[in-house]
């Protein structure tokens, strides 16, 4: 059985859903600023930094010894239209993608969660730090939904 908490990654989902829960559409693509995210565009780049961080969880269990990709998280969400994104299907994919890879956790021994290879900043990382990582990454954001959330609602009031 793997060191990663199984049962935290896949809540992520779930805080998720209750992060944006009764947000209206226009809530969901309200922007600060032309230069801030949206919800929308929060939600979607989880959605893509789980996509990354997938492919280099599953690089370093192949024995990659080349060093795992970054990726330009603003240049994604503004090439891809994020804010023009459905919220739901965002989620929709999130969520499978999280049980996918939760059924990939069950079947790694431990000496597999401690395979290291290099991070996109030179450092060795372990699959199991990966996946704590990514959790933590994951509440960071959920963080700026909540700070979307305020400042459209004292935006609403002024």
């Amino acid at each position: 059985m793997s060191q990663i908490d199984i049962q935290a990654y896949l809540d992520l989902h779930a805080h998720l859903a209750e992060a944006i829960k009764g947000l209206t559409t226009e809530e969901l693509h309200w922007k600060e600023t032309a230069k801030s995210w949206s919800v929308t565009e929060v939600l979607t780049h989880l959605l893509d930094h789980h996509l990354v961080v997938s492919f280099r969880i599953r690089d370093v269990l192949s024995g990659t010894t080349v060093q795992l990709p970054a990726f330009n998280q603003d240049n994604w969400v503004n090439g891809q239209k994020a804010n023009e994104s459905d919220p739901e299907e965002i989620l929709q994919a999130y969520n499978a993608l999280l049980r996918y890879n939760s059924q990939l956790f069950t079947r790694l021994a431990p000496e597999d969660a401690e395979k290291t290879g290099i991070s996109h900043k030179g450092d060795a990382v372990r699959v199991v730090d990966i996946a704590a990582g990514f959790i933590k990454h994951v509440h960071h954001h959920i963080g700026q939904i909540d700070r979307i959330k305020q400042a459209q609602a004292a935006h609403s009031v002024g």
